[in-house]
């Protein structure tokens, strides 16, 4: 399936990236419908396998939309600057303090994904609140 869809960000061939993937579809599809029977051979895995039967339809969604892609990777790219530092920093000692950490932590990725400087974004904030203005929003 991942070198199907390299091959498809290679070219853009939308056509062929479908024509790639409907094998893999069914014979993943076959093996889920297996593994979601009840049986005493599929007692660990039954569970799993019928919550992605359930979802079936947006697992390939990739495969329609542009800019869907078949990985959660942008997204755990993301939250990894905020894993590392709760683990380091070992949390928060109150829940005002969880909810500012984790505003920070969102402001931090947000501004980075919008090429925006994080230094600049909080001056402007706490310039507004000392004014009685609105806070600016990151859209």
């Amino acid at each position: 399936m991942f070198g199907a869809w390299e091959e498809f960000r290679g070219d853009g061939d939308r056509a062929r990236l479908l024509e790639h993937i409907g094998p893999l579809k069914e014979e993943l599809r076959v093996l889920l419908e297996q593994a979601g029977r009840k049986s005493a051979k599929t007692k660990r895995y039954r569970i799993f396998a019928n919550n992605l039967l359930k979802r079936w339809p947006a697992l390939w969604t990739f495969t329609t939309v542009e800019g869907v892609e078949p990985t959660n990777n942008h997204a755990e790219r993301g939250l990894r600057g905020a894993v590392i530092y709760r683990k380091l920093s070992l949390g928060s000692q109150s829940e005002a303090g969880e909810r500012t950490i984790e505003r920070l932590l969102s402001a931090s990725v947000t501004c980075r994904l919008q090429g925006r400087s994080l230094f600049a974004y909080l001056t402007d904030v706490l310039s507004a609140r000392i004014r009685g203005d609105p806070i600016p929003l990151l859209v």
